[in-house]
């Protein structure tokens, strides 16, 4: 009888475990620790053009230690080797871009089955930042629109799942890029293994709205890119110059969100490690703001 009800402890502690969020896991650093920062938009934008030998050792020298890929086409044939280069100096992948253009016949193109092969062979199990061209739900109405998304966010979520990744869904705009329609995709799906990337700098037209979608997000989002938000922009602003980002970095502090902040480069013509620092910066100036003095330790 022992045994038997050790065995049904076993199985009762497993399957509780299979039905948590993926994205409900405690959190060991404070959440705005530099450990926690995710490096974005730092390849296509750097004037400096670093190879990833180069990019990973500004990584280290900036002591960031996780990175999401954002690529365009003439960096794609380096790509295995940027994981490989990045694996060894230690910095994790956190996720890779993955943009769709998709067909009526076709929703993966020959880009995205390349970004799907090289990460089987690098076995690198990671998240896919999901988005569509516009024009794949242009004059659709909204039902129609939501119908064609959950057919194609669940045959690529099946792709992603088979190499050990995950899908989530990336906010560039457009109806794909509505918080609200991205969860209705994620409920339609019931499925763990999709979740949210939110960046501040795709949505300076929600910020009023932004403490009720935060609520909204929260058991879905697993990163939150952050930029300076100033009312009536521009897009891109370095941390600290706005005057709306330190109150929304409160509100997500505040939420309990316990996901990584993606901290970019996108710029135009810049060096990115400049763009970076001036973000770090920033940063750091807000937490001492904030009173967020374990996570200033950090830096």
């Amino acid at each position: 009888m022992k045994k038997f009800f050790g065995c049904f402890a076993v199985l009762l502690f497993l399957s509780n475990l299979g039905n948590r969020s993926l994205f409900a896991q405690k959190r060991q650093v404070p959440l705005f620790a530099k450990q926690n920062l995710v490096a974005w938009c730092i390849v296509p934008y750097d004037s400096v053009k670093r190879t990833p030998e180069q990019r990973a050792q500004m990584l280290q020298e900036l002591g960031i230690k996780k990175f999401a890929y954002d690529w365009r086409d003439q960096h794609l044939p380096t790509m295995a080797h940027e994981i490989a280069t990045m694996r060894q100096a230690g910095i994790a992948l956190k996720s890779i871009w993955f943009w769709v253009n998709g067909s009526p016949d076709q929703v993966l193109d020959k880009t995205n089955e390349f970004i799907l092969e090289t990460l089987k062979q690098q076995n690198a199990r990671t998240e896919l930042w999901l988005s569509f061209n516009e024009k794949y739900f242009a004059g659709l109405t909204n039902e129609a629109k939501l119908k064609k998304a959950v057919a194609a966010v669940g045959y690529i979520n099946k792709r992603a799942q088979a190499i050990g990744c995950t899908v989530m869904l990336y906010n560039h705009g457009d109806w794909f890029g509505e918080p609200e329609n991205q969860i209705k995709i994620i409920k339609a799906l019931r499925t763990k293994n999709l979740g949210m990337v939110y960046n501040f700098h795709h949505a300076h037209e929600q910020v009023k709205n932004f403490p009720n979608l935060l609520k909204q997000m929260k058991p879905y989002v697993t990163t939150i890119n952050i930029n300076g938000m100033r009312t009536g922009g521009p897009k891109i602003l370095p941390l600290g110059k706005g005057d709306l980002e330190e109150q929304m970095l409160k509100e997500v502090k505040a939420s309990g969100f316990s996901g990584s902040l993606g901290i970019i480069g996108h710029t135009e013509n810049e060096d990115v490690k400049q763009v970076l620092l001036g973000n770090l910066e920033g940063l750091k100036q807000i937490l001492q703001n904030l009173g967020e003095t374990a996570a200033l330790q950090t830096y």
